[in-house]
């Protein structure tokens, strides 16, 4: 049976269906409309992923059911338009769960004049097919020795839900941060895009330096630059210690130079360096492009030890698709670079033979000063998607890797290209 009154935390991540089962997408949040007039807000429609990630907006009158496991749209045409937040338009998840509210309600006396948390929106369909939201779910601090419980009040009970302050920053994450438990960081990252910046730098304050540099990394250079700006500085300069030091170098290339050095006089000077290095070069050479951390063995390593490092869950699977040797010590700028070994020949060797006896030494490394146009031709010649760095004196520099080359050949709009043609909604 159909449900006209309903949750909306347990309306995130149901199916989509058209009238005809096809599946559509899975529900991410509820637009909602709050007034100044303390009257019950009105349901506009769901923000809808679809199966490329892009969200778009339905309507709420095009659904038909609401049922477990699944949302049934009266049509299977939607637009594919992205969603574009509306003045006046809230996200129930991701805007008004966690604000800060007060309950005047004589059967809650334990709540009068408290700050209680909003957990959840309760909406409910009325006779004329709108959707209100008519209760909300509330959590008041935790206790000592007591588990924090959950109350349902009216809408009219609550005060402190007005566009002006859940705009007030300080506002908790908790929903936000469960919802992108286990995503990519590239998904994150266009997720925090989509927000408010009050509450993309809420987010920010709120993720580990790890997760927070691995979310920035994904964004544009601008956003970048806007997002680092909201943290303090000494948290900003943590931020840069945790991120790849190519794309550290690439974020404080685009800021002035004199906070670019501030920024560089606080972080560890192990993780400054490298990064130092890099901003020596131009940003569309081959020494701008590298990473100077990529996989780097002696020619005494075995391969079964190669392929342990080529493991590594942080590699991204162009560096882990070739390791380079070298002579002591390891650490860029290397000892003499001797050669590469791809990482499908390291599947075809017996695990216990080194890897100095399977050198491919006919590969020409790349010069740090090669212009992008070079470094691309370099990886079309030779069928790569890494390649090493080296410098006049056959010291290994570092590693491009394709994602590095693309990053620069793509426009930089280019994570909105696929909108370009499609703002607004129908």
């Amino acid at each position: 049976m159909a449900a006209t009154r309903v949750y909306v935390a347990r309306l995130a991540g149901l199916v989509v269906l058209g009238p005809d089962g096809e599946s559509i997408g899975r529900i991410r949040d509820v637009v909602v409309a709050i007034r100044y007039d303390r009257q019950q807000p009105r349901v506009h429609g769901l923000v809808v992923e679809l199966p490329t990630r892009r969200r778009i907006f339905v309507p709420i009158l095009r659904v038909t059911a609401i049922e477990p496991g699944m949302v049934t749209l009266n049509t299977g045409t939607v637009s594919l338009r992205r969603f574009t937040q509306r003045p006046g338009e809230l996200l129930a998840l991701a805007q008004i769960a966690d604000s800060v509210v007060r309950v005047q309600d004589p059967d809650l006396p334990d709540l009068v004049g408290v700050d209680v948390h909003v957990v959840d929106l309760g909406i409910e369909q009325t006779r004329s097919r709108d959707w209100l939201v008519t209760r909300l779910a509330v959590r008041g601090h935790r206790r000592l020795g007591r588990r924090r419980t959950v109350h349902v009040v009216d809408w009219t009970r609550v005060s402190g839900l007005t566009p002006y302050e859940i705009g007030k920053p300080g506002q908790d994450v908790t929903q936000l941060l469960e919802q992108f438990e286990g995503m990519r960081a590239a998904d994150v990252a266009q997720m925090l895009r989509e927000l408010p910046e009050k509450r993309r730098v809420e987010v920010a304050v709120a993720l580990d330096d790890e997760r927070l540099a691995d979310v920035v990394q994904e964004l544009p250079d601008d956003e970048q630059v806007e997002l680092l700006s909201h943290l303090e500085v000494r948290r900003a300069a943590d931020v840069l210690e945790a991120m790849d030091p190519d794309d550290a170098a690439d974020l404080l290339g685009e800021l002035p130079e004199s906070e670019a050095e501030s920024l560089l006089a606080l972080m560890d000077p192990q993780e400054s360096e490298p990064v130092r290095r890099l901003l020596e070069h131009s940003p569309y050479s081959a020494g701008g492009l590298m990473t100077p951390k990529p996989v780097i063995l002696t020619p005494s390593t075995t391969v079964a030890e190669a392929l342990a490092r080529v493991r590594n869950p942080d590699l991204t699977p162009a560096l882990a698709s070739m390791v380079f040797v070298v002579r002591p010590p390891t650490a860029t700028p290397t000892g003499r670079y001797l050669g590469s070994v791809h990482i499908q020949q390291l599947l075809r060797e017996p695990p216990a033979h080194l890897v100095g006896g399977i050198l491919d030494t006919d590969l020409s490394p790349l010069r740090p000063e090669l212009p992008l146009a070079a470094v691309t031709r370099y990886f079309a010649t030779y069928n790569l998607v890494c390649g090493p760095v080296v410098d006049e004196e056959n010291h290994l520099l570092g590693a491009v890797s394709v994602d590095d080359v693309l990053d620069h050949l793509l426009p930089e709009d280019w994570r909105d290209q696929e909108a370009n043609d499609e703002r607004g909604r129908a």
